[in-house]
């Protein structure tokens, strides 16, 4: 029997939640003996798969490249999980959207050049108007809110999950928790 191909995703967050996933420590180990990590920052493949079993997605859409990213990974990818505040409701990432994204790369990459000036298209994808959660963009088949949720929480939600099993998600962790 194949095991569960399981894909964690970074876009538009601060990587808390991978932290925190990690921070399972040894049940990491206990779990990942149930499934493949076939795609994540935390390892070196650089293509996401043709056919992922559930995907664990942290952070906000706010460029271009996270859009085309999340729809990407929906298409191949049988369970969608927004993993934290950020991909459930844009949280920190979204507070630019007063602002637009222009500002942010006035103050970025004009103001605080140095003596020769930054062109922001070198480093920065193109940036959308607004910062949005990604199931304004897919179908997210769960919502594991929290900044960041806890490792007791990624290893209850897990364990269901690879038990077959729906996580009581509201009984494990709320927003900004």
């Amino acid at each position: 029997m194949s095991k569960i191909k399981v894909a964690t995703v970074w876009l538009d967050g601060c990587s808390g939640c991978h932290m925190s996933f990690l921070d399972m420590d040894e049940r990491l180990l206990e779990l990942g003996s149930q499934f493949d990590l076939v795609f994540s920052p935390l390892v070196d493949f650089k293509t996401y798969p043709e056919s992922v079993d559930v995907a664990l997605v942290e952070g906000a859409i706010s460029s271009v490249e996270d859009e085309h990213k999340i729809h990407h990974i929906r298409k191949h990818t049988k369970f969608l999980l927004a993993m934290g505040d950020c991909a459930v409701t844009g949280n920190v990432p979204a507070l630019r959207n007063p602002f637009g994204p222009l500002p942010v790369l006035q103050r970025a990459y004009y103001e605080n050049a140095s003596a020769q000036p930054q062109t922001p298209t070198t480093f920065v994808p193109a940036l959308l108007d607004k910062v949005r959660p990604i199931h304004e963009f897919v179908k997210v088949d769960m919502y594991l809110p929290g900044c960041p949720p806890s490792a007791d929480t990624f290893y209850t939600v897990l364990s269901d999950l690879l038990a077959g099993r729906t996580p009581d998600i509201a009984s494990l962790t709320r927003f900004g928790a």
